[in-house]
């Protein structure tokens, strides 16, 4: 038998013994109904691998024994998501599913729609990029914007296909953006959780919280020993022949191509009254299914009308995450803590004897405030109903006064910091106490971890223990100090020994190349979160920039209000934040500007500034999202710059000072012409 013969039948069967595998993959973590038992698979396996040994120049990066992960990872690394993506509005009550439902039909002009109503997984959210048929990329959520490459860890998830079924219609997609949740089995967290305690070590929290941590595991042969699953539910890009009507029909087109789904409980409904009935139904029957889920998500299922309600700062306005209703569970409160946040906000905290609500067990339930713990009369050593929601902070419902201690008193946040002893005050009405001291120790470490943290400058090594110990020995007062550190100051500290330190100079040098998004949220001004500081610096580019506007021109951004735009301009008018910011600067931190967000389609609206007044017979909310999705702003008074004053019944003095700058007036009917509608 010659070479060439020989080599023939070797590759036809691995072919052979790949694809007979990947089917009973498939239907094992896919189908979940096993055709054949474990010894067999097992054989099949074996000896896949040796003939991949034998032939290691057959060795494909998609084949079955590529799953077992390999050399641990030092860090993650950044994948942008070429879409984003965002999270859902959550809907509590059926008052509050109708009145989407309303807003749906309103925007679009019909008196019905039809929606997809499916299973809302409790996992966590990944996106699978498949190239003509092959996954090249896994990432997490991340802010949204950019999430970890987890890519190593996911292909060893046997329910994720590393090769689309060849005859499918999204083989042939030159990109694919599957976006989905990873989770586990209630079955299969149980049997890991019985071998935590064979060995000795501590269980894990909840099948969430395990799944979590399983993805982001450096070592991905920890990942590979985890019974992770995954289920689809929706796509990102789609560059290639197959062109989907319909949500239903991509979900199926994905099920036909090797991709699990949740079809299988999820229902399309013609009304809102069939998105209810089948809410109803999940919310039974949901401790009978093998997973967990915290509620329903509903979505319109045509992706036309998706396109038109377009998309709002953080969420789609097609679709919308109907939560079941909270667990609760009575326990008693040990005693009530109160932390200093890095804006001196004092925050009451519950220390709870532990109790498991919703399989998981908390200790710790926030208070909110003094107006909260008095409304119900909320004390030391009372026996309360607490409750969570999905990834919600547990929060103290009510109090069962029959239990409550003869000599209990009423509690009273104290008027001084409970750490530097500072004056605590209220200011401007504010509900919270805050304290004065800018200097407060407890104040200068949060503002430092929020510096530090990973969606920040993201300094690897600046943990809590650490920063606690340089504030505490005065070596760090404000993030600009950290990079005035030496080796022998970091090296002095407890557990710090030189490598250690030269570890943590290393991480501040690289964190000077941050993105300047992450740099001004790394600031911590009030109200300004992830997705706020990209705004902000996507349409200014530099901290600089962004510091000489006004009010007026900072809220000409779609996305940022007053509110955060006053937080803004008083930020950068603190002497001392700018001379922050300035000591950064001169110790090398170079923010990168972002590149603008893509160009809108072009419509009579686009860069245009509009000002509304009057009655009209859409809400003002409605109008915005309007002049916002054909790429226009929206402003609150009428000055040289505004492009449009579009005028409703009874307009004010809007109309009046439109009229005297000469600003175009639009009537609600020419409004409508120009949005082609």
């Amino acid at each position: 038998m010659t070479e060439r013969q020989v080599s023939d039948e070797v590759v036809r069967e691995i072919a052979e013994l790949r694809q007979e595998i990947r089917y009973h993959d498939h239907l094992y973590y896919v189908l979940d109904n096993p055709k054949i038992s474990d010894a067999e698979y097992d054989r099949l396996f074996r000896r896949l691998e040796e003939m991949e040994r034998a032939y290691p120049s057959l060795l494909t990066p998609d084949s079955p024994t590529q799953r077992v992960g390999g050399k641990p990872l030092e860090k993650f690394g950044q994948v942008p998501h070429r879409l984003p993506m965002l999270s859902l509005s959550n809907v509590f009550t059926e008052d509050e599913l109708i009145d989407f439902d309303q807003r749906v039909k309103r925007t679009l002009g019909i008196s019905s729609v039809t929606y997809l109503a499916e299973p809302k997984l409790d996992g966590v959210a990944i996106e699978l990029v498949y190239e003509n048929g092959v996954l090249v990329t896994g990432s997490t959520r991340g802010d949204g914007y950019n999430g970890e490459d987890v890519t190593t860890n996911v292909r060893t998830i046997r329910a994720i296909p590393l090769r689309l079924a060849p005859d499918s219609a999204l083989s042939k997609m030159s990109v694919l953006d599957v976006r989905g949740e990873i989770f586990m089995y209630r079955r299969d967290f149980d049997d890991m959780n019985r071998m935590q305690d064979e060995a000795g070590l501590p269980a894990f929290a909840n099948p969430r919280n395990a799944a979590a941590g399983a993805i982001r595991q450096l070592d991905s042969r920890i990942t590979a020993r985890r019974p992770l699953r995954f289920k689809a539910h929706g796509v990102g890009r789609l560059e290639g022949p197959f062109v989907p009507s319909t949500h239903l029909e991509t979900l199926e087109t994905m099920k036909d191509a090797g991709l699990p789904t949740n079809l299988e409980n999820s229902r399309l409904c013609h009304d809102i009254r069939a998105v209810l009935d089948h809410y109803r139904t999940l919310q039974r029957i949901r401790e009978e299914l093998s997973y967990e889920i915290d509620g329903v998500v509903i979505k319109v299922d045509s992706l036309d009308q998706q396109s038109i309600l377009g998309l709002k700062t953080r969420s789609p306005r097609w679709a919308v995450a109907y939560k079941f209703e909270p667990i609760q569970a009575t326990t008693k409160i040990v005693r009530i803590e109160v932390g200093v946040g890095r804006t001196g906000t004092l925050t009451p905290v519950a220390v709870m004897e532990p109790v498991k609500v919703g399989g998981v067990t908390v200790s710790r339930a926030t208070l909110h405030n003094q107006d909260e713990i008095d409304r119900k009369d909320i004390r030391e050593r009372d026996t309360v109903v607490i409750q969570r929601a999905g990834d919600v902070i547990p929060e103290v419902v009510e109090v069962v006064i029959e239990r409550r201690p003869a000599d209990s008193v009423p509690y009273t946040i104290p008027e001084t910091c409970p750490v530097c002893g500072s004056a605590a005050v209220r200011i401007g009405g504010e509900v919270a106490r805050r304290c004065t001291n800018v200097s407060c120790a407890a104040r200068v470490k949060e503002t430092i971890r929020h510096f530090a943290s990973r969606n920040a400058m993201d300094v690897e090594g600046l943990g809590t223990k650490l920063i606690e110990q340089l504030v505490d020995r005065r070596l760090v007062q404000n993030p600009a100090d950290l990079y005035g550190l030496d080796k022998a100051a970091l090296a002095s500290l407890e557990r710090m020994a030189e490598k250690s330190a030269s570890n943590i100079l290393e991480a501040l040098e690289r964190s000077k190349n941050v993105s300047a998004d992450r740099f001004l949220y790394s600031l911590g001004i009030p109200l300004v979160g992830e997705h706020g500081a990209r705004l902000l610096l996507q349409e200014f580019g530099t901290i600089d920039a962004l510091a000489a506007k006004s009010v007026d021109e900072l809220q000409t951004i779609r996305g940022i209000g007053p509110e955060v735009a006053q937080s803004v301009v008083a930020f950068f008018n603190e002497e001392r934040n700018r001379e922050m910011i300035a000591r950064l600067q001169e110790a090398g931190v170079n923010p990168i500007p972002l590149e603008p967000p893509p160009a809108r389609p072009d419509t009579p609206f686009s860069g245009k500034t509009v000002v509304l007044t009057g009655t009209l017979s859409i809400s003002r909310v409605e109008a915005k999202t309007l002049i916002e999705a054909a790429g226009g702003k929206v402003s609150g008074s009428v000055s040289r710059k505004t492009d449009f004053v579009l005028a409703g019944g009874d307009p004010g003095s809007k109309l009046d000072r439109a009229r005297e700058l000469g600003v175009e007036v639009l009537s609600e009917e020419q409004f409508r012409e120009k949005l082609g509608r």
